[in-house]
């Protein structure tokens, strides 16, 4: 009896996937000795600081040897408290310098414990019938059931959609293709979409709304949108004006990604609760965070609760030590700035490219987190049908050249559209940038050529 080909359940049970063996910087390496630049830093927006980091590698085999798992119901652990003092002391946005950090091992798991923890702060003050979280939809916020209730990315939430918690959405913030009606011209965003907000919660009862929940910087559903100047504020006290918890999800964002320690320092937004994973440990561990506020961890502690929640793996002293070392290595060798200065060189190829290939509809992003928008016309914005898979396409064109990207669909409306997307390690430097610009430039020219002269009906 022949020894089949593998034992693990792929995501796609159709497709023979090449076996990585080693990382080296920016770089993959597979069994076959083929080469890729790591475009969409893992699924995506993980490898901050490349692969194959020798003092990642010693700080983990250390932790390891030292102690790996400790039960958190009955102590805590070293390389928890500093990671945790990094994260406050170091790192969090203005407002959060007293906060405090809660551990889970994932972004899924982040989101579900800041929404526990808004339910909690609500019961604890009296308000126990605020219970719903509004979210946008185009939105992502975790695979578990509660997150992609909050979120709103169809293709992710249609096949759990009759076991998906009750939650309120709204239209999101994108200019691009404003939902509100046309109202965002080339002067700006209109913030209809952010007064969308205001409306709901008046609409559900404000006694009934627990939270409000966006990413700063919308990634893997439109392909790295940033909020509109103003929208972020304009959110921010309309959940004031209600007594909503306002939570970012930085999971792609946070530790330097946007060329900020987080998104929301761009627009000068304090939220309550932010939730962050990724980049945190870089893809060397399983690690996530919810960070609460000072005023939200002393409302909690004045009413002599506990936070009422657990997970086996919640302060994980192996995925901590880790963490701690990645956030060492960001720091220590100024990769926020490096974020910045390449995440505004890899823009301003990429919309050089956007001048050489009609397909490319829109350019966006902040940072090291980029965004390309594909789409059948230009002009009209009109995205491509849906069965051509052209973010596929162009994705299997890249991989094929030694250049991983990020493709995504559902774009324009859920269904229709494409997008790639690009958060490339904060050690990228130029000359890596290049390479990844010319490696999608090849690639959009042999889809192309493959497409031409195929008829698109309108969608």
């Amino acid at each position: 009896m022949g020894q089949r080909a593998t034992a693990v359940l792929h995501r796609d049970l159709g497709r023979n996937y090449p076996t990585i063996v080693r990382g080296e910087g920016v770089y993959l390496f597979d069994a076959d000795g083929n080469r890729y630049l790591d475009g969409s830093g893992g699924s995506a927006a993980v490898t901050a600081i490349g692969h194959g980091v020798p003092e990642i590698a010693r700080a983990m085999a250390e932790q390891a040897a030292r102690i790996a798992y400790a039960p958190s119901h009955a102590f805590t652990n070293e390389a928890v408290e500093e990671c945790a003092r990094l994260i406050v002391e170091e790192f969090a946005p203005p407002g959060f310098e007293e906060g405090r950090v809660w551990f889970v091992s994932g972004g899924s798991e982040a989101t579900d414990n800041a929404v526990k923890m808004a339910l909690q702060y609500h019961r604890d003050r009296g308000e126990g019938t605020r219970h719903l979280v509004v979210g946008r939809w185009m939105s992502y916020h975790g695979s578990t059931i509660g997150a992609l209730a909050y979120g709103g990315n169809a293709g992710r939430r249609r096949p759990y959609a009759a076991a998906l918690p009750a939650a309120e959405h709204i239209p999101p913030c994108h200019p691009y293709r404003c939902w509100a009606d046309g109202a965002c011209s080339n002067s700006g965003c209109s913030l209809r979409c952010a007064d969308a907000l205001d409306r709901t919660i008046r609409q559900a009862g404000a006694e009934n709304v627990a939270a409000f929940i966006a990413e700063p910087v919308v990634g893997a559903t439109l392909g790295a949108v940033p909020a509109a100047p103003g929208y972020l504020a304009r959110v921010r006290e309309i959940c004031d004006r209600h007594g909503v918890l306002f939570i970012a999800d930085e999971v792609m964002t946070g530790f330097g990604r946007t060329g900020r320690n987080f998104a929301v320092e761009h627009w000068g937004v304090t939220p309550d609760l932010i939730t962050c994973a990724k980049g945190i440990a870089g893809g060397y561990a399983p690690l996530g965070a919810v960070l609460a506020r000072p005023e939200f961890v002393t409302e909690v502690a004045r009413r002599g609760r506990s936070f009422v929640v657990g997970h086996t793996s919640s302060g994980n002293p192996l995925s901590c030590a880790t963490g701690a070392a990645v956030l060492r290595y960001v720091r220590d060798h100024d990769l926020v700035r490096n974020a910045d200065e390449m995440g505004a060189y890899l823009l301003a190829r990429l919309r050089g490219l956007q001048e050489r290939h009609p397909m490319i509809g829109d350019v966006r992003g902040l940072g090291l987190l980029c965004g390309v928008e594909l789409v059948w016309d230009r002009g009209h914005k009109q995205p491509f049908p849906p069965a051509w898979g052209i973010a596929r396409r162009v994705g299997e064109a890249t991989l094929a050249r030694g250049l991983v990207s990020y493709p995504g669909t559902g774009t324009a409306d859920g269904v229709a559209g494409d997008h790639l997307l690009y958060a490339p390690p904060l050690t990228i430097d130029r000359a890596q940038v290049d390479e990844l610009v010319d490696l999608l430039d090849a690639s959009l020219e042999a889809v192309a050529a493959e497409i031409a002269g195929m008829d698109a009906a309108p969608v």
